[in-house]
């Protein structure tokens, strides 16, 4: 429990970090005049700015809050996963894909990920289905929520599901209006003070180092062996090198087919800030891949996992060791950048969400009673509004739930859900990149059979690997993505060779 001058230090704290971000909001509103300034932005972008954007968007409360919480469980394997083979494959991907997916997604002016699909493939039909599946995401936003509700209410002393309430009735309410000409700014801010929080995590255990690292690892071990290993049978995500390597490497290239990810490089406006841009994400998003490492010191801090008797649920390991253990101005720093890390990712999601189901869902269905074209541009920006209304209150029901009843951590719900969305985004995005003329048959059929694969292979427990009680969604993506790779690439060749028979 925190002490009372942390709940007050805190309470300031977040006043007047919600007084920064409304400023930049307002800033943000006053330039977004339609549904496209609010998706892509109407302001020139520096590349070093939209690179620390793309690093803040990429971490997230997983990276920050969750993800630690599996490492003070399982130890080193979570870390060769989530902090090396993921990275490495979401790096190289980031690299190959975003030059050309800016380049074309430009030409087309696409403003979301079902847009450019539609656009690269012709066909309405294929945009509104992917924005059907941007639904999925929606599970992301829950994760997010409930990692920034667990640290704010163990600052605060207060209910959770009070404070997860009035954490969506302020970021959702300011994400009504500034979009992404404001997001750019307070992403730039948070990835800011996330660095800082970044190096103050990594360093935090640095006493448990005086016998060296050999006398760190002894100490892990003395808590349990499988700590120390590179592979964790007991576990229910490490238990093998498929399942830590290839299947987080497979997962790695696919995650950066996100709307909030892939379509960051829409807001540079020249072709050779793409460099910058790149570099800055890369080194900076490293970093904060790395803090994962404070899952350890967490453990040697609570080696039964236990405080006061009370058995700590997973998603409240960081949380609960950030309150516990710092001092009170250290402690305000790192509760801060534990939230920034949130509100960077929620913030991309929130925008890129809603605009999918504006643009993509409700303009073709509903289109026609919206009047010509400037009356549906005014009308959509106002009905955008509505929309993030909905989607923060579908999130607190989700989230309260995810609270209550977490299947050991949220973060199996939110993956179940991302994972399931870009093994069905991933052919799609490489077909329309790399092959000019694919017919639309081919990424149809692969997205339908990520979708179908992913969700039998979690919910029918197909494969020895989804049996027990906690099923890893990177072994459904992984089937699901090569499914679908197979089925793609297996449609595209075979409608090429009879169009020249």
């Amino acid at each position: 429990m925190a002490s009372k001058e942390m709940v007050l230090a805190t309470a300031i704290l977040l006043a007047l970090y919600a007084g920064v971000i409304l400023y930049f909001v307002i800033r943000g509103a006053l330039r977004t005049k339609s549904i496209s300034d609010y998706a892509v932005g109407s302001i020139h972008f520096s590349p070093i700015v939209v690179g620390l954007s793309l690093a803040a968007s990429i971490t997230s409360a997983a990276t920050f809050i969750i993800n630690p919480g599996f490492i003070a469980l399982y130890g080193v394997s979570g870390i060769l996963a989530l902090a090396v083979v993921l990275p490495i494959g979401l790096f190289g991907s980031l690299i190959i894909l975003s030059k050309s997916f800016r380049k074309y997604g430009s030409s087309v002016k696409a403003l979301t990920m079902a847009q450019w699909i539609g656009k690269r493939y012709g066909s309405q039909g294929f945009a509104l289905l992917f924005g059907f599946f941007s639904l999925l995401l929606i599970t992301f936003i829950v994760l997010i929520c409930v990692g920034m509700t667990k640290v704010m209410s163990q600052a605060l002393n207060a209910p959770e599901l009070l404070v997860l309430i009035g954490l969506v009735a302020f970021v959702f309410g300011y994400m009504m209006f500034g979009g992404a000409n404001s997001m750019v700014y307070t992403n730039t801010i948070q990835a800011g003070i996330m660095i800082v929080v970044a190096c103050i995590l990594l360093t935090s255990g640095y006493e448990h180092f005086s016998g060296g690292v050999r006398g760190f690892w002894d100490k892990l071990a003395a808590i349990d062996p499988m700590l120390i290993t590179p592979v964790n049978p007991s576990s229910p995500l490490f238990r093998d090198y498929f399942e830590i390597i290839f299947c987080n490497f497979i997962v790695g290239i696919a995650i950066v087919c996100q709307p909030h990810i892939i379509t960051k490089s829409l807001l540079l406006k020249d072709e050779k800030d793409v460099n910058r841009y790149l570099i800055v994400g890369i080194v900076v998003e490293a970093l904060f891949f790395a803090v994962v490492l404070a899952g350890l010191y967490a453990r040697l801090e609570f080696p039964d996992l236990m405080i006061n008797g009370v058995k700590i649920n997973m998603d409240s390991i960081i949380p609960t060791y950030v309150v516990q253990e710092f001092p009170i101005y250290t402690g305000l720093i790192v509760v801060l950048g534990l939230l920034s890390a949130g509100l960077s990712t929620l913030e991309g999601l929130v925008q890129s969400l809603s605009t999918t189901i504006t643009s993509d869902i409700i303009r073709p269905i509903m289109g026609h009673f919206l009047g010509d074209e400037t009356q549906q541009t005014r009308r959509l920006h106002r009905i955008n509004k509505l929309v993030i209304i909905v989607l923060g209150i579908i999130t607190i029901w989700l989230t309260y739930n995810q609270l209550m009843h977490p299947n050991l951590s949220v973060g199996i719900f939110a993956q179940n859900g991302v994972y399931a969305y870009f093994s069905a985004a991933f052919v799609p995005v490489l077909l329309g990149i790399y092959f000019k003329n694919a017919p639309l048959a081919a990424p149809l059929a692969a997205a339908i059979t990520a979708i179908l694969v992913h969700f039998s292979v979690y919910y029918i427990g197909i494969t020895s690997y989804m049996q027990g009680p906690v099923r890893n969604p990177a072994i459904a993506a992984t089937f699901a993505i090569i499914a679908a790779t197979i089925v793609g690439f297996s449609t595209y060749y075979a409608l090429r060779k009879y169009s020249k028979t």
